[in-house]
This record gives C-alpha cells, sequence and structure tokens, in this order.
C-alpha cells in the first residue's frame, strides 16, 4: 500500500552566515595580517625573487615579510643586493597593503567589481582605518585611495629629478616609485645598502622623503580634514581630534630637531664634521625618521647615548591614529600626558581646546600605553635572554626592540646580528605594534560583554 504524501511544509535550512562575516573587526584585521604575512614570506621565498647565488631562508623571508607589510623597514638581509625585481616588487606590493590596510583593499576591490558593501563590513572598514562612525566609510575609502595615488604620484615625480639623472629612465623611474611608496607608508624600505646616507646633503631627496613620511603619518583622517578645511574654511572647521594630533605631531618634530642637533652638533662621527647647511638638514631628517619611518641618513651606531634614548622615546610615541604609522600614537601620549597634569594642577578632568575628554578615552589610552609598555618589556626581556652574541649589548638589544614596536625600522646595524630566536620576538614585536596591542588583546578575548553588575565604588585606595 502506497504511503500518503508528505503534506507537511518543508522545515527551513538554517541561515549560515558567510565566513568573514563571524569574525570580529579586531579578529578579521588580526588574521588577515597573519595571512599575508604567511603568504609574502612564501613569494619571497621563492628562487624568483631572489637575486642570482643568493638563498633566502624560510625565517628571513617571513621576517622580511612582516617587516614590509607592518611597514616597519628592519632587515636580516640587504633589500637591494638579496632580492630580484620581483621580489622588491612583492615588497612594495605588502608596503602597500600595510600602509593601506588589507581590508580597506578588499573593499576597494569589491567596488570595482560592482558589489554592495553590507553593514558588518563597514564595521570593520571604520576599524580599519580609526573612523569616528560608520556612515560614509566607503566615499571616506574612495578618497583614502584618492589621496594617496595623488601624494605617492607626486612624490614618485620629485624623487624622479634626482633618481633618474643617476639611474637612468627605467631604472630611475623604478627607484622613485619604489621610495615614494616605502616613505608616504612609512616603511623605510630603500634600494641602496646605505639605505639614503649617500644623499645625507641633497635638499631635493631629504625634503621630499621627509614631507612624504609625515604626510604618512598624519592620519587619512587627519589629511582629509585639514583638505576640506582648506577649501571651506567656514563650514568646515578642523575637528578636536586633528587639532590635537597637529599639535603633537608639530611639537615632536621641533623637539626631535632641535635635540638631535643640540646633541650630535660636535660628534665627529655624525654631524661634527659637516657644514652648517648639511647639519641642519640632516637634523631636520633625523627628526621625522623616529616618528615610524625607518630611513636614516647617518649611521646610528656612531650617535651618543643621549640622543638614542630621544630616539628610543620618539619611536616609542610613534605617528597619528589611523595612519601608516606605528607606535603608541600622538593622541595617545597627549592623553596620558594631559591627563596627569590636569590632576597634577587639581582640575580633575582633561581639557582640550575647549573640549573636556571623558574618563573612557583616559583609561583607553592608559591602557594602551601600559600594555605597549609591558609588551616592550617582555619582548626585551625575551631578547636578552636568547642573546648569544656579544656584540648585541643592552642599549642596541632595546634599541631594536622599541624599533619594532614602533614599527619604526632604524637600528644600531644589529638587526642582522640577531639569532633565529630573536628574530622571531622581533616578527612578533613588528606584528603587533602594527595591529596595535589593544585590538590583539580584544580580538581574542571571549569575556567581552558588559558586566550585568555594578559594584558599590572604593574610594580608600592610596595612589602615589
Amino acid at each position: 500500500m502506497a504511503r500518503p504524501p508528505d503534506l507537511r511544509p518543508a522545515s527551513p535550512r538554517p541561515f549560515r552566515r558567510p565566513l568573514l562575516a563571524r569574525f570580529s573587526p579586531p579578529q578579521l584585521i588580526s588574521l588577515s595580517f597573519a595571512v599575508i604575512i604567511l603568504l609574502g614570506g612564501l613569494l619571497l621565498a621563492l628562487p624568483v625573487s631572489h637575486q642570482p647565488g643568493m638563498t633566502v631562508g624560510p625565517l628571513q623571508a617571513v621576517f622580511t615579510a612582516t617587516s614590509a607589510l607592518c611597514v616597519t623597514g628592519l632587515n636580516v638581509l640587504d633589500p637591494a643586493t638579496t632580492f630580484s625585481t620581483f621580489g622588491q616588487l612583492v615588497i612594495l606590493l605588502l608596503i602597500q597593503l600595510g600602509g593601506l590596510g588589507i581590508i580597506t583593499f578588499g573593499t576597494v576591490f569589491a567596488l570595482i567589481v560592482g558589489r554592495r558593501i553590507n553593514f558588518s563590513e563597514r564595521i570593520r572598514l571604520a576599524q580599519q582605518v580609526s573612523a569616528f562612525s560608520v556612515g560614509g566609510v566607503v566615499p571616506l575609502i574612495r578618497n583614502i585611495f584618492l589621496y594617496t595615488f595623488v601624494i605617492e604620484a607626486s612624490g614618485t615625480l620629485l624623487l624622479a629629478l634626482r633618481f633618474v639623472p643617476l639611474e637612468g629612465w627605467g631604472r630611475g623611474l623604478y627607484y622613485s616609485v619604489f621610495h615614494a611608496v616605502s616613505a608616504f607608508n612609512n616603511a623605510g624600505f630603500a634600494l641602496y645598502s646605505d639605505n639614503l646616507m649617500g644623499f645625507r646633503g641633497d635638499p631635493l631627496i631629504t625634503l621630499v622623503i621627509g614631507g612624504l613620511i609625515i604626510l604618512g603619518g598624519m592620519g587619512f583622517l587627519v589629511q582629509l580634514n585639514v583638505v576640506a578645511h582648506l577649501q571651506q574654511r567656514r563650514t568646515n572647521r578642523l575637528l578636536i581630534h586633528s587639532r590635537i594630533v597637529l599639535s603633537m605631531m608639530a611639537a615632536l618634530l621641533l623637539i626631535g630637531t632641535v635635540l638631535f642637533a643640540a646633541l650630535e652638533w660636535t660628534n665627529p662621527n655624525t654631524l661634527g664634521r659637516l657644514p652648517l647647511g648639511e647639519k641642519l638638514l640632516t637634523s631636520f631628517f633625523q627628526g621625522v625618521t623616529p616618528r615610524t619611518a625607518g630611513f636614516n641618513t647617518l649611521d646610528y651606531a656612531a650617535m651618543r647615548p643621549a640622543t638614542l634614548f630621544i630616539t628610543i622615546i620618539l619611536m616609542f610615541i610613534g605617528a597619528n591614529p589611523g595612519s601608516t604609522g606605528g607606535g603608541i600614537k600622538t593622541s595617545t601620549f597627549f592623553v596620558m600626558m594631559g591627563s596627569a597634569w590636569s590632576m597634577v594642577r587639581g582640575r580633575g578632568e582633561l581639557v582640550a581646546f575647549g573640549r573636556r575628554l571623558d574618563r573612557e578615552t583616559v583609561l583607553r589610552a592608559m591602557t594602551v600605553a601600559l600594555l605597549s609598555i609591558g609588551l616592550v618589556n617582555v619582548m626585551f626581556l625575551l631578547m636578552l635572554t636568547f642573546n648569544t652574541d656579544a656584540r648585541l649589548d643592552f642599549t642596541r638589544l632595546f634599541f631594536e626592540t622599541v624599533s619594532a614596536f614602533g614599527t619604526v625600522g632604524l637600528s644600531m646595524n644589529a638587526t642582522p646580528l640577531t639569532n633565529p630566536e630573536q628574530q622571531l620576538i622581533l616578527i612578533v614585536l613588528m606584528y603587533l605594534g602594527r595591529i596595535g596591542p589593544l585590538t590583539f588583546a580584544v580580538a581574542f578575548n571571549s569575556r567581552n560583554k558588559t558586566a550585568d553588575v555594578r559594584y558599590p565604588p572604593e574610594r580608600d585606595i592610596l595612589i602615589g
């Protein structure tokens, strides 16, 4: 006997979110950087990426890929003599990806092929570029790409005025593009074995590279806010955030330049034997580069301890939020120092440019600073523990550690001397320094829900 047909409606299939939608913005940022580092390391390990007769081990390839993607500039190998043109182009692509953000690139590609950007993707974009809100983030990405293209193209044309006569048309244009992209993204990679020391007294190279570094470290939101303000002064005012970071940039640049000149003025191994104009030009450039750039026109191993100490502080502070640079960021340093000064003066909450900064902002700044200090100290201890080379003394290792965390790339010629264990530590530092220790901590913290219970405050705790 035939079974009667089942007239019950079919149960709906369970809805499955796309794989990428299952990750929070901090998780996706952290994982995307890790995946691209591995892919970049694989490409750089291929024989086609090397000069004839050169070999690159897996760890060296991953180190170079991490340094490029995290726009650092530390090198265990000389990019100019080790990698072929293909390998250098891989490095250049990683620099551009790391500077603008992997998710940002993915969004632009989706827009090119005509795909719509959903709300969850907009949230991840806002996290990637440090936008204040989700609304209008897609037009913001378009403007960021347009601005980046214009600045890098302008830098290329200016650098070509020097590199084309030196290297010829083809090689000169290639060098111009490479150094313009590397400078704007604060990467510090150069195609000369001595970095830019051969151009120490060249005003064109020094000022163009320095200008690109400053623009790249300014932060995309600040850049666009400044452009809009210049175009329409009455309707587009500078944001409080822009005022804070621009003030900090100017102050740190001035302090870095003046202190470098004062401390190295009579050092015969750096500024001592240079003419006056070259001294001032070189001091300006070395005041710019610790802001996470990594280019150098002088040998840091020949500098005085006081100069190295100032450089370490500048490297740790870093660039602006939402920029191509690293460090704890200028706004974090401003909020932290400003809050302490307000507390000392008995004013309580910090007031800047006629606005009060709320307690959550101050706590976030303190958290970022403490996590960063803790990370640098733990990694520095590991660097000392695994050290086997007597040439790598306390100062060199500490300088290298802070440079890696701040994604700066300046070195006292110590990176090639590190052993595999130390190179792994530097890889982790560059990775965490680029995505931010707080972003990484939040990404993999399963207990991220707000507590339902509020406990009574306790005020009888002595501080200081």
